[in-house]
């Protein structure tokens, strides 16, 4: 039995230290108990040292005696408000002290209404810096007045002077008010110079009514109010009254401008990982603009009626329907991972020396070797010595992959951005990464987008996290149970969790029938769907091609609408709107952003072919800037599903795994899809680059809950509607009138019982119509029976064989 040595006990009990301290985080009970405390302290203290300022220093002589019970002190605290006030007002930091009042009050109230304490950090350093700042102030009277700056403050205003004078120790304390004030206060030399504008212009107004009352008294001469432009060669403005006369200077209005900007391209060595961060400093820009009013014009009244419509009422609140709607929390998930990833020595040490052996065996050598280790993947980068190939490291992916014998080794030569070469390799034991984990992530939490998804974590352990509405269209590919489904729940998961009913609405496509239905329970929330069906799932394909056709109705009416607000995309329409800029009663309204998700495009092209691939392409090219999104997956990334036309719309994609290298290209235009582990291993590309990311899991009963949650609170009376759409072959208003038939409605018949194909193309090329007749004639025929209902791609099928039986049918139709 191997013995232990001394360093490895140390580190065992080093590390057990560790994890207790670790270990115990206060509960809520607890933290509402401390915060109560903290709340109540301060109070004591506000009182110990209002009454220390009250009664004067009466109460010196008895902090000394504190356990004589017969000592009579007057503070109101009693000696233990004298004991406090004499520690930290008379020798601490005199009437600064007061400032721990509102610290102690604020920490208190933070920890019992378990609010963010990243805040409270900042309020504790500034209100430090604030305690040390006016207590050297008043330092300067401790001769008169001691109790003012305290001893501390009396002591380092002394320490001050010795070394800088009493002149040096205002310029330091000077320095730090102003520091205090553009961190704390925010004050910048831009509020201060809209102060004095808006000073000067109260000013200047009061001028120009003590100008003109007198003539308003004497007549109304309408010629006496008229205002005379400015001659634009004039360097300076006079403004007269009857005593007095200012003059302001053009050339001193000017604004200067200045523009600096420092890059820091010092790296920042990280473990494992090298990242580059600019940082850029740019001041800004600011102008003033000296504005001489004119008289009032109807686009200035209509401006400011909005300006006034805004104050009064304030900006259009799209949530006001729904004010009360509450987010899904987040113990609605599950952890499923007991904490972080768990690293394998032995494993990464055993895996690099057979990377450097094999490599070795080709007469490769090695520079360098390093790993990043992630949820499923450890990625080893090398630099390999000069003058090798890289194509010949590439070459050589399945000998690795034997040596090591692991499933899916992919090789990256080189890593762009970097001068190694990346050999991705799974973990024996992976680690699955949580929804939870990724939702209650910061980068997932401050995310400043508008459609943010969490897609799961990367090879370095970060959060992924993209926005749909910049992508802006996403297809998702891969074989059958390596994760589509779960990603599908990820990206609606993800938009539920940061975006209110009001801003996004879904359109939810599943033939599968069953791996959307959850979300039926928050159709009135969160769905769109036609007028007049039940379902707002489409599981029925033939509904799909009226649903995307209304959506390409709904495409084109935004486009109206934004043309009308003369606004080029959907951001600055809704901000607009918001700012009542926008009347409702000319057709504007709050346009919510609209998610169209299809869970298996492949069935969809194999029923309807041409009549989905169309408005599907058509929304992929149009819909961006009005803010409609669409979201395909396929198990088939064939060329024959994901046609040219879809991929030239798709930039953003997103590969599970799948079986050969040549639906890898298909979806990605590279290889390496094929070389994924499955179970939610993906690689997402923008267009740049691809990157691999774990995606994050979230189970069927974890999506109930959420959806319960939402369900349960108030809805809108509806799901979403939709515009109508009325097709070519919907059957809808047929003409059952034989009167009202078209003229060529015989001679149509006769064409298709002939060719035994009933199609509106046909008849546009034998008739030589156009396409809405044509459509016309085959909607009457199917009202007669002598055509059957519409089949998707395919020809309706014809209920008359031959013109013999054609001849009987209208003949039977005469009598």
């Amino acid at each position: 039995m191997a013995k232990t040595t001394k360093k490895e006990t140390l580190d065992k009990k080093n590390t057990a230290k560790t994890e207790t301290s670790r270990s115990w985080r206060p509960n809520k009970q607890q933290r509402f108990v401390l915060g109560c405390l903290l709340v109540l302290f301060s109070i004591a203290l506000l009182v110990a040292f209002i009454s220390f300022y009250i009664n004067g220093q009466t109460d010196q002589s008895a902090v000394s005696q504190l356990g004589d019970r017969t000592e009579v002190v007057q503070n109101w605290l009693g000696k233990f408000g004298a004991f406090l006030s004499d520690l930290i007002v008379y020798k601490g930091f005199g009437l600064a002290a007061f400032i721990f009042v509102r610290l102690f009050f604020l920490t208190g109230m933070f920890l019992a209404l378990e609010l963010s304490l990243r805040k409270l950090k900042n309020i504790w350093f500034w209100d430090l810096f604030a305690i040390i700042i006016v207590s050297v102030l008043f330092g300067f009277f401790a001769t008169s007045a001691p109790e003012l700056g305290g001893t501390i403050g009396y002591e380092l205003n002394l320490f001050s002077q010795d070394y800088i004078g009493k002149t040096g120790t205002l310029l330091v304390l000077l320095f730090g008010l102003i520091v205090y004030l553009i961190f704390k206060i925010k004050l910048s030399p831009e509020k201060i110079q809209s102060y004095f504008d808006s000073t000067k212009n109260e000013i200047k107004s009061e001028l120009s009514a003590l100008k003109t009352q007198p003539q308003v008294e004497s007549a109304y001469n309408l010629e006496e109010f008229a205002v005379e432009e400015p001659d634009e060669e004039l360097d300076n403005i006079h403004l007269k009254t009857e005593d007095t006369q200012f003059e302001i200077n053009k050339e001193a209005l000017k604004p200067t401008i200045s523009n600096s900007s420092e890059i820091d391209l010092n790296p920042i060595l990280k473990p494992l990982q090298m990242n580059i961060n600019p940082v850029t400093q740019t001041t800004p820009i600011h102008t003033e603009e000296f504005v001489v009013e004119k008289p009032e014009e109807e686009d200035i009244i209509e401006e400011n009626l909005a300006s006034r419509l805004v104050a009064d009422f304030g900006l259009f609140d799209p949530t006001l329907d729904l004010s009360n709607y509450k987010f899904p929390t987040i113990d609605l998930l599950k952890e499923y991972s007991t904490g972080g990833i768990t690293i394998n020595q032995e494993e990464l040490e055993e895996n690099k020396n057979k990377i450097v052996d094999t490599l070795r065996n080709y007469k490769i050598e090695i520079a360098q070797i390093k790993a990043t280790v992630g949820p499923s993947v450890t990625l080893y980068e090398i630099v390999p010595e000069a003058g090798i190939r890289i194509s010949k490291i590439k070459s050589l992916e399945d000998d690795i992959a034997l040596s090591l014998s692991a499933l899916g080794i992919r090789i990256i030569a080189p890593i762009p951005g970097k001068g190694t070469i990346g050999i991705e390799v799974p973990n024996k034991n992976p680690t699955m990464v949580s929804m939870k984990s990724v939702i209650g992530s910061a980068k997932f939490q401050e995310a400043e987008m508008e459609l943010p998804i969490a897609l799961g974590k990367t090879i370095s352990n970060e959060t992924f996290v993209v926005d749909l509405a910049k992508m802006p269209h996403l297809l998702m590919a891969g074989a059958t149970g390596q994760g589509k489904s779960v990603g599908l729940n990820a990206v609606l998961t993800s938009l539920l969790y940061k975006k209110h009913p009001a801003e996004v609405k879904f359109v939810l496509v599943d033939p599968k029938k069953v791996e959307l239905t959850l979300f039926n329970k928050i159709e009135r929330h969160y769905l769109a769907k036609l007028p007049d069906t039940e379902d707002a799932i489409i599981t029925d394909n033939a509904k799909v091609v009226n649903t995307l056709n209304s959506l390409c109705v709904e495409m084109d009416n935004r486009y109206s609408l934004l043309k009308d607000a003369m606004v080029r995309n959907i951001k600055e329409y809704n901000e607009k709107f918001k700012s009542r800029k926008l009347n409702p009663e000319a057709g504007h309204r709050f346009l919510p952003y609209i998610v169209l998700v299809v869970d298996e495009f492949a069935d969809l092209i194999m029923t309807a072919g041409k009549e989905v691939e169309i408005p599907i392409a058509r929304l992929a090219q149009l819909a961006r800037a009005i803010g409609i999104h669409l979201i395909i997956a396929t198990q088939r990334p064939s060329v024959n599903v994901i046609t040219g036309l879809i991929k030239a719309n798709f930039p953003a994609r997103i590969a599970f795994r799948v079986t050969s290298k040549i639906d890898s290209r298909t979806i990605l235009d590279t290889q390496g899809a094929d070389q994924l582990i499955g179970r939610g291993d993906l690689l997402y590309t923008n267009g740049n680059d691809v990157v691999r990311v774990q995606c994050a899991f979230i189970d069927t009963p974890e999506v109930e809950k959420i959806t319960d949650f939402i369900g349960g609170q108030k809805a809108y009376a509806t799901a979403y509607l939709l515009p109508e759409f009325v097709g070519e072959e919907t059957g809808i208003n047929l003409d059952m009138d034989i009167s009202e038939r078209d003229t060529l409605f015989r001679e149509a018949a006769e064409i298709i019982v002939n060719a035994q194909q009933g199609s509106a193309s046909l008849l546009q090329r034998k008739l030589k119509l156009g396409y809405n007749r044509a459509g016309r004639l085959i909607d009457q025929l199917e009202a007669a029976g002598i055509v059957g209902p519409f089949e998707g791609s395919k020809a309706r099928s014809v209920n008359i064989l031959d013109l013999s039986a054609l001849d009987q049918f209208f003949n039977n139709e005469q009598n």
